[in-house]
């Protein structure tokens, strides 16, 4: 590619022009040059394809095999193993959440793979008879296959990439980082991003493209606090994850992350597996082994970090023990091929493992279908949802594929992708400018907010809300703080090109990180151990989810998710019965409220655990293969098969009083979607469920659907009763619906002004607004507890007060007049800023008469800019001769939104030419907003 020479350091790069864009084409586009990036590029070129492979480093080492690799965990050796027990092995590992007929490729091709790599020179280990040397590490089964000499595995694979029969079909462009998968007509055509060293734009046409960057290593931040101190390779920052989904793929099981044991205080893995076959193992400070589940499985992190948090931790890799033959080898796995500084890091604290056991922690959180099952969702030709476009390695969702499953995949990936050609059409101009945006933005702000500190904060938040054990709480404080960072994303600044790569790769973070929160938030149980461990769903619930969580970007830009049934096994596995079916839409998730802790109102009520309702706790888990489970899978089907009948509501009622929950809010859902005569009264009974997901399912229904279901008497009874439930998210949805329906009466809302609920007590105002019920909201005015209320209801006095002619400040236009001003002037004493505030602003519409025009001319000097503001606008009906002077002064306040207030007031009195001398001062204000108001007003 063309090179330049970069600007001093000091002078920021300039921005290139899009239409200066280096054009690349190919009939295959590889991405990323590591594990199944470089066997893909192979066996495409070798099926005759012309390839291109980008790689934001060098090939030579880059990715997870940069430093070479000690041994593989999954090689299903004949005669050692055999295909079908290893698929029942990591399907077990998985809970039952597995494509088995993805994992089987691994399991069947995997023996070949190894052949193939023994000749292109990789060394696995052998014994004297020249037999594989398969070590048995995991519980059951042998796959832990050792490779001494494996720090040279890049080496040995970029030697075959450079080939001359390879060159010829193979261009490498090195320090060339894609950002987004460019899409046409529904499909891959290639790929935009941008030279890593000279910044220059770089566009590329294809055939088809693979996805091979690897995990999203750099997810959480590890505690060390070291941004690329992570157990995953750092450059790896889910680049192929966000790339994917803002493409259109799906992807799958992002819920379930990767954590792994690892040295305290080190970024590299303890490597148990290694030292097992020594001898080695790990133990609690007693010397005591701890671990019941399989090394395979989220369980056992589950059981390692319980053990490292009980008076039984710390917890160590226990290798002091071993004699001297088994401790020198040990070191020249561990200090080589692993990772080179970790004797420089044991040397350092004066350790070693003669003297000292390895103490061990738990690793930071990570997305990785390689070593858990976390990707983008491919089948068993490694094919994404989007036609031509494909993921293999970490990147993929095959759950514990590794070393030999990522060069599985890229085999297949690139034979599938090598029939296609180059595409020929215009790529498309709008996602070419998206991409031109994202890369270069930061150089339009080069002295904004550094990388690495806009990275570790939102590593941060990453860490406090999304690391497990999680909560529907801190999720959802998660995804406040990831929408904040879009801002503190969009100011970073970067001068070098080099920077912007970095750039680029906090973008994928945050978009990964947002996935994983909504992808947690949205699974409501507990599965794999540590990986998903919701503190508020602790069981497991097979009934509701043994499914994939399939997430998607929609075309509104929404991300959304649906729940799609595990497919039947090829390979039994006891405790697990998969049953296949339809799918199950589940659209937006949406964060909790957790604006306040708990009520605002209510002082702290003495209990906690065991006081829940019955109904609340959460489902025991159920196995799938006992009958009660059978029949709730069983009905689930039927009432999936029923929504395409398009069913009436007799056909449904047997499934809305069925004993499952699950099964009655699925039966809501089909209710929804389907619309039979008589769903309203159906959601208003379902309203006093005595399950809470399913009285939650019946309220959202039933306001999905307001605007569609007839007001029928039927209804408005059920909705009526819904009002005396002690669900206040029952309570609440009644009201609105009855309200939005025009089903309720005065004396029906005012009953609820009393509930002890603050978000019913501000629906039923909204509903006594909507039936201008002006007396029942001036006698509750002053009464309520809540600032919230208060305030609600002032704006609602404003609203139903509104038929009063603006200036008419003497005749009381509306019938209720004299109660709207009696309870807006005692609002106006209220001792919270805000309901005063509120009152004015309120005044504004219903008229301020003359002794209420002096306390609004006195409230322009409160300390509270929002009374300020209120008062403002209150005079904006008052008698000119009073309200234009002040409202004058007013334009010099420090705060910019009473500023405006006061110009917006005056707007109301143009016609009076002090109005209009002041509206022209402020046309110079400093504020773009009082400026526009006043120039406008003119």
């Amino acid at each position: 590619m063309t090179t330049s020479v970069n600007p001093p350091a000091d002078t920021p790069l300039a921005v290139p022009s899009l239409t200066d864009a280096e054009e690349l084409t190919c009939d295959v586009l590889v991405i990323g040059g590591g594990t199944a990036g470089t066997m893909a590029a192979l066996t495409a070129a070798e099926h005759g394809a012309n390839v291109l492979l980008l790689e934001k480093a060098h090939v030579r080492h880059s990715g997870a095999l940069a430093m070479g690799m000690d041994g593989v965990n999954n090689a299903v050796i004949p005669g050692r193993a055999e295909p079908d027990d290893y698929v029942a092995e990591i399907t077990r590992a998985n809970d039952g959440i597995v494509d088995q007929s993805t994992v089987r490729q691994t399991a069947t091709r995997g023996f070949a793979m190894v052949q193939r790599l023994e000749s292109y020179g990789v060394k696995f280990e052998k014994d004297e008879h020249g037999d594989y040397a398969v070590r048995q590490v995991h519980r059951s089964g042998s796959y832990v296959l050792p490779m001494p000499e494996g720090k040279d595995v890049k080496k040995v694979l970029y030697r075959q990439l450079r080939r001359r029969e390879m060159r010829e079909r193979i261009r490498i462009e090195n320090r060339v980082m894609p950002v987004r998968v460019l899409t046409a007509d529904g499909r891959a055509v290639g790929a935009a991003g941008f030279n890593t060293r000279t910044g220059r734009f770089v566009q590329v046409r294809a055939g088809a493209v693979i996805l091979a960057t690897g995990a999203c290593g750099r997810l959480g931040l590890p505690a060390s606090g070291y941004l690329y101190g992570t157990y995953e390779n750092p450059t790896n920052a889910g680049d192929g994850y966000a790339m994917a989904y803002h493409a259109g793929a799906e992807l799958t099981g992002i819920e379930c992350f990767q954590i792994n044991p690892l040295i305290k205080d080190y970024n590299g893995p303890a490597c148990a597996y290694v030292a097992n076959p020594f001898g080695g193992y790990q133990v609690n400070r007693h010397g005591e082994r701890f671990v019941d589940s399989d090394y395979w499985s989220g369980q056992m992190m589950a059981e390692f970090a319980a053990e490292v948090a009980s008076d039984r931790g710390p917890v160590y890799l226990k290798l002091s023990h071993l004699p001297e033959e088994s401790v020198s080898a040990l070191e020249t796995i561990l200090h080589s091929t692993e990772r080179p500084t970790r004797g420089t890091f044991h040397s350092g604290r004066g350790h070693d493992y003669r003297t000292h056991d390895v103490e061990m922690h738990i690793s930071e959180i990570g997305l990785c279908g390689g070593h858990s099952a976390s990707g983008v969702r491919v089948d068993d030709h490694a094919r994404t949802t989007v036609p031509r476009l494909y993921a293999a390695g970490d990147l993929a969702c095959v759950p514990h594929n590794y070393m030999i499953g990522a060069f599985v995949f890229g085999d297949l990936a690139g034979a599938d992708a090598s029939q296609y050609s180059a595409y020929e059409g215009e790529l498309p101009g709008e996602q070419l400018r998206e991409a031109h945006e994202l890369i270069y933005r930061p150089l339009r702000n080069p002295d904004g907010p550094p990388q690495p500190q806009v990275e570790y904060k939102l590593r941060r938040f990453v860490n406090d809300y999304v690391a497990p054990p999680k909560s529907g709480a801190r999720l959802s404080l998660a995804l406040e703080a990831f929408e904040r960072m879009r801002a503190d994303i969009a100011a970073m600044g970067a001068r070098t090109a080099h920077e912007l790569m970095r750039c680029a790769e906090v973008t994928f973070i945050r978009d990964c990180a947002e996935m994983a929160a909504r992808s947690s938030l949205a699974r409501t149980e507990s599965r794999w151990g540590l990986y998903h461990d919701r503190l508020d769903h602790p069981a497991r619930d097979d009934a509701s989810w043994f499914h994939h969580l399939d997430l998607h970007k929609s075309p509104s830009g929404a991300m959304e998710f649906t729940a799609r049934p595990v497919a039947p096994y090829l390979v039994p596995v006891d405790g697990f019965a998969p049953v296949g079916g339809l799918s199950r839409f589940l659209g937006e998730v949406h964060a909790e409220d957790v604006a306040t802790a708990g009520s605002q109102d209510v002082a702290p009520v003495a209990g906690r655990a065991g006081t829940a309702e019955p109904e609340a706790a959460s489902a025991p888990h159920v196995s799938p293969t006992a009958p009660s489970g059978e029949r709730s899978a069983a009905r689930l089907l039927e009432l999936v098969a029923l929504a395409d009948e398009e069913p009436e509501l007799d056909a449904l009622l047997p499934y809305l009083t069925d004993p499952v929950p699950a099964v009655r809010r699925e039966a809501v859902a089909v209710l929804t979607e389907t619309l039979p005569a008589g769903t309203g009264t159906a959601l208003a009974a379902a309203l006093r469920d005595n399950a809470a997901e399913v009285r939650a399912a019946a309220a959202a229904s039933l306001r999905e659907l307001v605007e569609t279901l007839p007001a029928e008497p039927d209804l408005r009874d059920g909705l009526a009763a819904a009002l005396a439930e002690p669900d206040p998210v029952v309570r609440a949805a009644a009201l609105d619906v009855l309200r939005a329906l025009r089903l309720g009466d005065a004396a029906l809302f005012a009953v609820c002004l009393a509930d002890s609920e603050i978000a019913v007590r501000i629906e039923a105002v909204r509903a006594l607004v909507s039936v201008d019920a002006a007396g029942e909201l001036a006698r509750a005015a002053t009464g309520d507890p809540s600032r919230e209320v208060r305030v609600a209801i002032a704006k609602g006095l404003a609203t139903v007060g509104a038929e009063r002619p603006a200036q008419d400040t003497t005749a009381a236009a509306h019938p209720a007049a004299d109660a709207i001003e009696a309870a807006l002037t005692g609002l106006l004493d209220d001792p919270d800023a805000l309901v005063r505030a509120a009152a004015y602003g309120a005044l504004g519409t219903t008229g301020c008469p003359e002794p209420l025009t002096a306390r609004a001319v006195a409230a322009l000097s409160e300390s509270a800019w929002q009374v300020r503001a209120g008062a403002a606008t209150a005079l904006s009906v008052a008698d000119p001769d009073v309200a234009v002077p002040a409202l004058a002064k007013v334009l010099s306040d420090a705060n910019a939104d009473v500023r405006k207030a006061a110009v917006l007031a005056l707007t109301r009195h143009r016609a009076t030419e002090e109005a209009r001398a002041a509206l022209a001062t402020a046309t110079t204000d400093s504020d773009a907003d009082v400026r526009a108001y006043a120039g406008r007003a003119l």
